[in-house]
Protein backbone atom coordinates (compact mmCIF):
# COMPACT_ATOMS: atom_id res chain seq x y z
CA UNK A 1 0.00 0.00 0.00
CA UNK A 2 1.37 3.53 -0.95
CA UNK A 3 2.04 5.87 1.71
CA UNK A 4 3.70 9.28 1.12
CA UNK A 5 6.87 9.71 3.10
CA UNK A 6 6.73 11.98 6.27
CA UNK A 7 8.76 14.35 4.69
CA UNK A 8 6.25 14.92 2.35
CA UNK A 9 3.59 15.72 4.87
CA UNK A 10 5.33 18.18 6.36
CA UNK A 11 6.10 19.74 2.82
CA UNK A 12 2.08 19.46 1.85
CA UNK A 13 2.05 21.56 5.68
CA UNK A 14 4.48 24.16 4.55
CA UNK A 15 2.90 24.92 1.56
CA UNK A 16 -0.89 24.98 2.21
CA UNK A 17 -2.41 24.79 5.91
CA UNK A 18 -5.58 25.07 4.60
CA UNK A 19 -5.44 22.49 2.14
CA UNK A 20 -3.36 20.12 4.23
CA UNK A 21 -6.16 20.34 7.11
CA UNK A 22 -8.64 19.29 4.65
CA UNK A 23 -5.89 16.20 3.42
CA UNK A 24 -4.78 15.22 6.92
CA UNK A 25 -8.74 14.36 8.10
CA UNK A 26 -9.06 11.39 4.88
CA UNK A 27 -9.13 8.29 5.14
CA UNK A 28 -5.63 6.24 4.80
CA UNK A 29 -7.66 4.70 1.65
CA UNK A 30 -7.00 7.81 -0.46
CA UNK A 31 -5.06 10.36 1.78
CA UNK A 32 -1.35 9.53 0.36
CA UNK A 33 -2.79 9.73 -3.70
CA UNK A 34 -4.69 13.06 -3.53
CA UNK A 35 -1.81 14.82 -0.73
CA UNK A 36 0.98 13.57 -3.90
CA UNK A 37 -1.29 15.17 -6.33
CA UNK A 38 -1.77 17.96 -4.86
CA UNK A 39 1.99 18.19 -3.83
CA UNK A 40 2.80 17.71 -7.21
CA UNK A 41 0.21 20.36 -8.74
CA UNK A 42 1.65 22.95 -5.77
CA UNK A 43 4.94 22.75 -7.52
CA UNK A 44 3.50 23.03 -11.00
CA UNK A 45 1.60 26.25 -9.88
CA UNK A 46 4.96 27.45 -8.02
CA UNK A 47 6.79 27.60 -11.47
CA UNK A 48 4.13 28.84 -13.52
CA UNK A 49 3.78 32.08 -10.61
CA UNK A 50 7.75 32.97 -10.78
CA UNK A 51 7.53 36.51 -11.86
CA UNK A 52 11.21 36.75 -11.76
CA UNK A 53 11.77 34.21 -14.77
CA UNK A 54 10.87 35.04 -18.52
CA UNK A 55 7.13 33.31 -19.70
CA UNK A 56 9.21 31.46 -21.93
CA UNK A 57 11.28 29.79 -19.51
CA UNK A 58 8.53 28.88 -16.92
CA UNK A 59 6.36 27.66 -19.82
CA UNK A 60 9.72 25.42 -21.01
CA UNK A 61 10.18 24.53 -17.57
CA UNK A 62 6.27 23.07 -17.17
CA UNK A 63 6.49 21.48 -20.40
CA UNK A 64 9.49 19.44 -18.73
CA UNK A 65 7.49 18.73 -16.16
CA UNK A 66 4.37 17.25 -18.06
CA UNK A 67 6.50 15.17 -19.86
CA UNK A 68 8.42 13.66 -16.98
CA UNK A 69 4.97 13.71 -15.01
CA UNK A 70 3.13 11.19 -18.02
CA UNK A 71 6.70 9.64 -19.23
CA UNK A 72 8.97 7.84 -16.29
CA UNK A 73 11.80 7.61 -18.84
CA UNK A 74 12.21 10.80 -19.38
CA UNK A 75 14.91 12.94 -17.31
CA UNK A 76 14.19 13.92 -14.15
CA UNK A 77 13.46 18.11 -14.27
CA UNK A 78 16.14 19.85 -12.34
CA UNK A 79 14.86 23.21 -11.42
CA UNK A 80 17.85 24.75 -8.87
CA UNK A 81 17.79 28.08 -11.32
CA UNK A 82 13.87 28.66 -10.53
CA UNK A 83 14.21 27.12 -6.92
CA UNK A 84 16.64 29.73 -6.08
CA UNK A 85 14.12 32.35 -6.96
CA UNK A 86 11.43 31.62 -4.61
CA UNK A 87 11.12 33.99 -1.77
CA UNK A 88 9.47 31.33 0.06
CA UNK A 89 11.40 28.69 1.55
CA UNK A 90 8.67 26.16 1.53
CA UNK A 91 8.74 26.54 -2.42
CA UNK A 92 12.25 26.32 -2.76
CA UNK A 93 12.52 23.17 -1.04
CA UNK A 94 9.60 22.10 -2.50
CA UNK A 95 10.84 22.64 -5.93
CA UNK A 96 14.37 21.12 -5.26
CA UNK A 97 12.79 18.09 -4.58
CA UNK A 98 10.32 17.78 -7.23
CA UNK A 99 12.27 15.13 -9.25
CA UNK A 100 12.13 12.71 -6.25
CA UNK A 101 8.52 13.42 -5.89
CA UNK A 102 7.61 12.52 -9.79
CA UNK A 103 9.37 9.39 -8.86
CA UNK A 104 6.72 8.67 -6.01
CA UNK A 105 3.95 8.10 -8.79
CA UNK A 106 5.68 4.81 -9.67
CA UNK A 107 4.64 3.41 -6.23
CA UNK A 108 1.26 3.93 -6.83
CA UNK A 109 -1.14 1.25 -7.75
CA UNK A 110 -1.96 1.77 -11.67
CA UNK A 111 -5.60 2.75 -11.56
CA UNK A 112 -4.35 5.80 -8.97
CA UNK A 113 -1.12 6.49 -10.68
CA UNK A 114 -3.25 6.74 -14.36
CA UNK A 115 -5.45 8.96 -12.48
CA UNK A 116 -2.84 11.39 -10.87
CA UNK A 117 -1.11 11.60 -14.35
CA UNK A 118 -4.17 12.54 -15.79
CA UNK A 119 -5.74 15.28 -13.22
CA UNK A 120 -1.83 16.37 -13.63
CA UNK A 121 -1.69 16.59 -17.12
CA UNK A 122 -5.17 18.87 -17.39
CA UNK A 123 -4.12 21.10 -14.79
CA UNK A 124 -0.53 21.64 -16.37
CA UNK A 125 -2.72 23.06 -19.60
CA UNK A 126 -4.43 25.46 -17.64
CA UNK A 127 -1.42 26.51 -15.82
CA UNK A 128 0.76 26.56 -19.31
CA UNK A 129 -2.43 28.68 -21.50
CA UNK A 130 -2.72 30.84 -18.55
CA UNK A 131 0.81 31.47 -18.97
CA UNK A 132 0.15 32.35 -22.87
CA UNK A 133 -2.50 34.50 -22.10
CA UNK A 134 -1.00 36.56 -19.35
CA UNK A 135 2.64 36.55 -20.91
CA UNK A 136 2.70 40.26 -22.23
CA UNK A 137 0.08 41.50 -18.69
CA UNK A 138 1.76 43.80 -16.30
CA UNK A 139 0.33 46.77 -13.80
CA UNK A 140 0.66 48.83 -16.46
CA UNK A 141 -1.01 46.37 -19.05
CA UNK A 142 -3.91 44.58 -17.55
CA UNK A 143 -4.97 41.36 -19.60
CA UNK A 144 -8.06 40.47 -19.56
CA UNK A 145 -10.08 36.86 -20.70
CA UNK A 146 -12.15 37.00 -23.56
CA UNK A 147 -15.85 36.02 -22.55
CA UNK A 148 -17.21 34.05 -19.90
CA UNK A 149 -16.76 30.64 -21.23
CA UNK A 150 -13.22 31.52 -21.42
CA UNK A 151 -13.27 31.76 -17.17
CA UNK A 152 -15.30 28.33 -17.27
CA UNK A 153 -12.50 26.88 -19.23
CA UNK A 154 -9.50 28.11 -16.81
CA UNK A 155 -11.41 27.16 -13.59
CA UNK A 156 -12.61 23.73 -14.86
CA UNK A 157 -8.65 23.30 -15.85
CA UNK A 158 -6.98 24.29 -12.29
CA UNK A 159 -10.18 22.45 -10.33
CA UNK A 160 -13.02 21.29 -11.73
CA UNK A 161 -10.91 18.37 -13.01
CA UNK A 162 -10.11 17.63 -9.33
CA UNK A 163 -13.32 17.07 -8.54
CA UNK A 164 -13.27 14.46 -10.84
CA UNK A 165 -10.42 12.82 -9.91
CA UNK A 166 -11.51 12.87 -6.14
CA UNK A 167 -14.65 11.08 -7.23
CA UNK A 168 -12.84 8.42 -9.08
CA UNK A 169 -10.32 7.32 -5.86
CA UNK A 170 -13.48 7.97 -3.62
CA UNK A 171 -15.50 5.47 -5.92
CA UNK A 172 -12.54 3.02 -6.25
CA UNK A 173 -11.41 3.05 -2.67
CA UNK A 174 -13.95 4.22 -0.47
CA UNK A 175 -17.54 3.89 -1.44
CA UNK A 176 -17.08 1.47 -4.92
CA UNK A 177 -20.67 -0.44 -4.01
CA UNK A 178 -22.63 2.69 -2.92
CA UNK A 179 -26.13 3.21 -5.33
CA UNK A 180 -25.24 6.58 -6.72
CA UNK A 181 -26.51 8.06 -9.91
CA UNK A 182 -22.74 7.98 -11.44
CA UNK A 183 -22.95 11.26 -14.06
CA UNK A 184 -24.76 13.39 -11.94
CA UNK A 185 -22.48 12.18 -9.21
CA UNK A 186 -19.54 13.24 -11.03
CA UNK A 187 -20.95 16.11 -12.80
CA UNK A 188 -21.24 17.44 -9.14
CA UNK A 189 -17.53 17.05 -8.58
CA UNK A 190 -17.08 19.04 -11.27
CA UNK A 191 -18.78 22.01 -10.17
CA UNK A 192 -17.46 22.03 -6.78
CA UNK A 193 -14.15 22.42 -7.65
CA UNK A 194 -15.16 24.64 -9.95
CA UNK A 195 -16.82 26.97 -6.91
CA UNK A 196 -14.23 26.55 -5.11
CA UNK A 197 -11.58 27.98 -7.84
CA UNK A 198 -14.26 31.02 -8.34
CA UNK A 199 -14.50 31.51 -4.91
CA UNK A 200 -10.36 32.12 -5.27
CA UNK A 201 -10.84 34.18 -8.46
CA UNK A 202 -13.24 36.26 -7.00
CA UNK A 203 -11.17 37.16 -3.58
CA UNK A 204 -7.62 37.83 -5.68
CA UNK A 205 -9.01 40.06 -8.04
CA UNK A 206 -7.38 43.10 -6.53
CA UNK A 207 -4.17 41.18 -6.22
CA UNK A 208 -4.40 39.60 -9.77
CA UNK A 209 -4.98 42.71 -11.22
CA UNK A 210 -1.66 44.34 -10.29
CA UNK A 211 -0.02 41.65 -12.24
CA UNK A 212 -1.94 42.61 -15.00
CA UNK A 213 -4.61 39.59 -14.98
CA UNK A 214 -7.74 39.96 -14.95
CA UNK A 215 -9.76 36.98 -14.97
CA UNK A 216 -13.26 38.86 -15.09
CA UNK A 217 -14.39 38.21 -19.02
CA UNK A 218 -13.83 41.59 -20.95
CA UNK A 219 -17.23 41.69 -23.09
CA UNK A 220 -18.69 41.19 -19.60
CA UNK A 221 -17.13 44.57 -18.41
CA UNK A 222 -17.34 46.15 -21.53
CA UNK A 223 -21.50 45.55 -21.53
CA UNK A 224 -21.15 47.50 -17.74
CA UNK A 225 -19.38 50.30 -19.40
CA UNK A 226 -15.92 49.38 -17.75
CA UNK A 227 -12.20 48.74 -18.90
CA UNK A 228 -10.26 46.27 -17.16
CA UNK A 229 -7.73 49.74 -16.13
CA UNK A 230 -10.36 50.66 -14.27
CA UNK A 231 -10.62 48.07 -11.81
CA UNK A 232 -7.42 49.19 -10.18
CA UNK A 233 -9.69 52.07 -8.77
CA UNK A 234 -11.94 51.15 -5.80
CA UNK A 235 -14.29 54.00 -7.02
CA UNK A 236 -15.53 52.04 -9.70
CA UNK A 237 -16.34 49.15 -7.82
CA UNK A 238 -20.22 50.71 -7.97
CA UNK A 239 -20.28 50.04 -11.74
CA UNK A 240 -18.61 46.55 -10.78
CA UNK A 241 -20.84 44.88 -8.80
CA UNK A 242 -23.37 43.60 -10.87
CA UNK A 243 -21.08 41.64 -12.87
CA UNK A 244 -19.12 40.87 -10.17
CA UNK A 245 -22.57 39.83 -7.92
CA UNK A 246 -23.14 37.46 -11.44
CA UNK A 247 -19.98 35.72 -10.52
CA UNK A 248 -20.74 35.33 -6.71
CA UNK A 249 -23.85 33.64 -7.72
CA UNK A 250 -21.94 30.98 -10.00
CA UNK A 251 -19.45 30.24 -7.53
CA UNK A 252 -22.57 29.77 -5.15
CA UNK A 253 -24.21 27.81 -7.51
CA UNK A 254 -21.35 25.20 -7.83
CA UNK A 255 -20.90 25.27 -4.04
CA UNK A 256 -24.34 24.24 -3.74
CA UNK A 257 -24.01 21.51 -6.06
CA UNK A 258 -20.65 20.37 -4.15
CA UNK A 259 -22.91 20.13 -0.93
CA UNK A 260 -25.53 17.82 -2.30
CA UNK A 261 -22.42 15.84 -3.37
CA UNK A 262 -21.22 16.44 -0.25
CA UNK A 263 -24.83 14.69 1.17
CA UNK A 264 -24.62 11.86 -2.31
CA UNK A 265 -21.82 10.74 0.10
CA UNK A 266 -22.17 7.79 2.31
CA UNK A 267 -22.89 9.02 6.26
CA UNK A 268 -20.59 5.99 6.92
CA UNK A 269 -17.53 7.85 5.28
CA UNK A 270 -17.49 10.85 7.94
CA UNK A 271 -13.99 11.70 7.07
CA UNK A 272 -14.57 12.17 3.49
CA UNK A 273 -17.74 14.39 4.27
CA UNK A 274 -15.69 16.40 6.53
CA UNK A 275 -12.93 17.57 3.73
CA UNK A 276 -15.45 18.16 1.86
CA UNK A 277 -18.17 20.04 3.64
CA UNK A 278 -14.96 22.29 5.08
CA UNK A 279 -13.92 24.00 2.29
CA UNK A 280 -17.66 24.04 0.76
CA UNK A 281 -18.74 26.18 4.05
CA UNK A 282 -15.07 28.33 4.10
CA UNK A 283 -15.98 29.53 0.45
CA UNK A 284 -19.43 29.95 1.36
CA UNK A 285 -18.34 32.34 4.26
CA UNK A 286 -16.05 34.37 2.18
CA UNK A 287 -18.65 34.70 -0.78
CA UNK A 288 -20.87 36.45 1.66
CA UNK A 289 -17.70 38.55 2.84
CA UNK A 290 -17.07 39.62 -0.59
CA UNK A 291 -20.20 40.44 -1.70
CA UNK A 292 -20.74 42.55 1.19
CA UNK A 293 -17.44 44.75 0.98
CA UNK A 294 -15.31 46.50 -1.86
CA UNK A 295 -13.19 43.90 -3.09
CA UNK A 296 -11.37 46.41 -5.55
CA UNK A 297 -9.82 48.27 -2.42
CA UNK A 298 -6.60 46.06 -2.14
CA UNK A 299 -5.93 47.05 1.37
CA UNK A 300 -9.22 45.31 2.53
CA UNK A 301 -7.82 42.15 2.15
CA UNK A 302 -11.47 40.03 2.43
CA UNK A 303 -10.82 36.28 4.08
CA UNK A 304 -11.90 34.29 6.41
CA UNK A 305 -10.43 34.13 9.82
CA UNK A 306 -8.67 31.11 11.39
CA UNK A 307 -11.08 31.82 14.26
CA UNK A 308 -14.08 31.21 12.26
CA UNK A 309 -12.47 28.12 10.25
CA UNK A 310 -12.14 26.72 14.04
CA UNK A 311 -15.42 27.06 14.98
CA UNK A 312 -16.49 26.29 11.85
CA UNK A 313 -15.02 22.69 11.97
CA UNK A 314 -16.22 22.59 15.57
CA UNK A 315 -19.68 22.77 14.76
CA UNK A 316 -19.85 20.00 11.79
CA UNK A 317 -17.78 18.16 14.17
CA UNK A 318 -20.55 18.59 16.79
CA UNK A 319 -23.39 18.26 14.59
CA UNK A 320 -22.27 15.11 12.49
CA UNK A 321 -24.30 12.91 14.91
CA UNK A 322 -27.12 14.66 13.88
CA UNK A 323 -28.20 13.96 10.38
CA UNK A 324 -30.94 16.30 9.69
CA UNK A 325 -28.66 19.29 11.37
CA UNK A 326 -25.94 18.34 9.71
CA UNK A 327 -27.53 18.66 6.30
CA UNK A 328 -28.86 22.23 6.86
CA UNK A 329 -25.15 23.48 7.63
CA UNK A 330 -25.50 24.67 3.68
CA UNK A 331 -27.88 24.82 0.74
CA UNK A 332 -28.13 22.09 -1.81
CA UNK A 333 -28.91 22.68 -5.25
Amino acid sequence: MFNLPRAWWRRLRDNSRSFFLTVRVLPGSIRPQIGLAYLLARASDTIADTSLVAPGQRLAALDQFARAIQNPSEPPPAWDDLARRQGRPAERDLLEHTAELIGLIRELDPADASDVRAVLATIASGQQLDLMRFASASAQRLVALESPADLDDYTYRVAGCVGEFWTRLCRRHAFPSAPLEEDAFRARGVRFGRGLQLVNVLRDLPRDLRQGRCYLPRLELEAAGLHPEELLDPAAMDRLRPVYRRWIDQADGHLRAGWAYTLDVPRRCPRIRLACAWPILIGRATLDRLGAGNVLDADQRIKTSRRDVRRLIARTLMLYPFDRAWSRLAPAE
